[in-house]
């Protein structure tokens, strides 16, 4: 991989680096479960209703006020009331209890890293180019995951945590860092958080597919790239798809 033209790198965290969306989807599998069992004798309370339903209260929520971690949680018990209510059940203050810690559980999971990661992050530092960690999400939560991972060893302290991750978040970090657009890169999962705004601001983005992705990311790209934006389908794939787009340019 060449060394002569070093760039800047920003790497999204979650589904990215690590696996997140495969703990939300275990969790709401066991909720759902949960709702079968309790709203057994409402047969028109299907799973595909149920699903759909704390996913629209989940994505709106986060809309609203970005990656709170009461909002998954919440998207449970706001799912419970509104099909207690439609249906006529009772609510049952143990089972709103269950459905919050269920909710909870989720961000207790240990972080575990996609494929490739150490040897993706380890080819890119040694070829010269400095790496960062930009994430969405609450501080405490997000640095539990840097720290059981030693990510620090990677990023150092250039890590951004931001509740709200969108165009005007990534600008304010570009601004106040000071980046060559030309030189910095933006390489995560998910379309709307990190391509979007990452070619909004006239930087290079790559999109690596995620294992399994969530609704919420997946919107359409209608911003005009100025600079590199790639597709590839797996991290490993970074490095040399980076090394592609500057050959020509040497």
């Amino acid at each position: 991989m060449t060394t002569s033209m070093p760039q800047t790198i920003l790497f999204d965290l979650d589904d990215t680096l690590i696996h997140c969306n495969k703990y939300f989807n275990l969790v709401i599998d066991q909720f759902v479960d949960a709702m079968l069992v309790w709203f057994n004798s409402y047969p028109d309370l299907t799973e595909a209703a149920i699903r759909q339903k704390q996913a629209e209260i989940d994505i709106a929520g986060v809309m609203a006020s970005g990656f709170k971690s009461d909002h998954f949680p919440q998207s449970f018990l706001d799912t419970y009331v509104d099909f207690s209510r439609l249906t006529g059940r009772s609510e049952d203050s143990n089972e709103i209890d269950l459905l919050w810690s269920l909710g909870q559980s989720v961000y207790e999971q240990e972080a575990e890293p996609y494929p490739d990661m150490e040897s993706t992050l380890l080819k890119l530092r040694d070829a010269g180019h400095e790496l960062h960690l930009y994430t969405g999400g609450e501080p405490g939560i997000q640095k539990r995951k840097v720290d059981r991972l030693q990510l620090q060893r990677f990023f150092g302290d250039r890590i951004y945590i931001r509740q709200h991750k969108n165009v005007e978040a990534l600008e304010q970090i570009l601004t106040d860092g000071g980046f060559d657009r030309s030189r910095t890169w933006m390489i995560g999962n998910s379309i709307r958080t990190d391509v979007v705004p990452a070619l909004t601001a006239g930087i290079h983005a790559i999109h690596v597919q995620a294992v399994t992705e969530w609704q919420y990311n997946i919107v359409h790209i209608d911003v005009e790239p100025r600079g590199a934006f790639l597709q590839l389908q797996h991290l490993r794939d970074v490095p040399d798809g980076i090394d592609r787009f500057l050959s020509p340019h040497l």
